[in-house]
């Protein structure tokens, strides 16, 4: 595949903020390599051959891409629950206190994502530990250093969970529902060395799996056999270019819950996770009377009205709109990382 003269009169049309070249080179770097990335020795070589430029040129390229925003990283997106443990999890804080109540749960290195959202539960976030009990721990400190009411919902079934989607159409691959393992086995210690390694991305050299190799002790071949055996048995979701999809464009998303009968939640699950412009759906534990919902899906789109055009039509297409449901507009983004699971830190 070359690379072709106009991508996609799509490039104007998902508002993209990132240079125009006129070879389009950007474009497929940001679309095309957002997971099937080259597991081998030298990727950016091969990326460059299927582009039909040089390998200069697309690590340049990415370099640029990542120091603008528009990429957060060049790696793995492990899929939650199957390393370490992890938790959506929201705060009911006083408007007045948000911003610097989401400084302090920014601050805490188990969490990865922090969005205040339009609900009187207003901040949203994600936290991940190296296992069940480190998670805790993280969970209680910040509930001590906030002083506001937690409320936790962990996984029960994925239906859908992979932000890698065409940036011109909102289209992705499909995924296969699957319950959150129970008692899966603890990483080796040359697999924690791994993860610590390569969570933020790979480096933009030459031959990074080499480079991510020596920082874990692990031969070029053992790291690259290990990310292709994570790929195939589900412990990575993608290996690939991670966007970030406000700085393209896609500025407004949406967290949508409902409340459906547990006995229900497979077969409606299932049927929304089919729908192009569901990025994530999956069901989580409710909270009791503090909150109801069980099944969630999130909505990415160009503003605000097209996010809620998308919902009524999926909504009616999959019989979801019989039941009782919110929709939470994220207002702001306080936090935007991957998932660290081998515990340190990093932001």
């Amino acid at each position: 595949m070359g690379i072709v003269a106009d991508p996609i009169a799509g490039m104007a049309a998902t508002g993209l903020v990132v240079a125009r070249h006129d070879d389009g080179l950007d474009w497929h770097l940001l679309n095309d390599f957002q997971r099937d990335f080259p597991l081998q020795s030298r990727p950016f070589a091969r990326i460059a051959r299927v582009l039909g430029c040089e390998q200069a040129r697309v690590r340049e390229r990415l370099e640029h891409l990542q120091s603008s925003g528009a990429v957060s990283r060049v790696g793995p997106v492990f899929a939650p629950r199957r390393v370490g443990a992890s938790t959506l999890a929201a705060l009911r804080v006083p408007p007045r206190h948000l911003p610097e109540v989401a400084a302090v749960v920014s601050a805490s290195a188990a969490v990865n994502h922090n969005y205040a959202r339009e609900h009187a539960w207003n901040l949203w976030f994600v936290a991940t530990a190296a296992d069940r009990l480190a998670l805790a721990r993280s969970l209680r400190e910040i509930r001590r250093a906030t002083a506001c009411p937690m409320i936790e919902l962990p996984l029960l079934t994925e239906y859908h969970i992979d932000l890698g989607f065409d940036l011109a159409t909102g289209a992705r691959v499909r995924s296969q529902a699957r319950a959150v393992p129970a008692g899966m086995p603890a990483p080796s210690a040359a697999e924690r060395a791994l993860m610590a390694a390569i969570e933020c991305g790979i480096p933009l050299t030459d031959r990074p799996f080499r480079d991510i190799g020596r920082r874990a002790c692990l031969e070029e071949a053992a790291v690259i056999g290990r990310l292709r055996d994570w790929l195939a048995d589900g412990t990575l979701k993608r290996f690939g270019v991670v966007v970030r999809h406000h700085e393209l464009g896609w500025r407004a998303n949406a967290m949508c819950v409902w409340d459906v009968p547990d006995e229900a939640a497979d077969r409606l699950g299932t049927r929304l996770a089919t729908c192009d412009g569901v990025n994530l759906c999956y069901r989580r534990r409710r909270a009791g009377s503090r909150w109801r919902f069980n099944l969630y899906c999130m909505l990415h789109g160009r503003d605000r009205v097209e996010v809620r055009e998308r919902l009524r039509v999926i909504a009616g297409h999959c019989g979801l709109d019989r039941f009782p449901h919110e929709v939470l507009f994220s207002t702001q983004r306080f936090k935007q990382r991957g998932a660290s699971y081998a515990g340190r830190s990093h932001g």
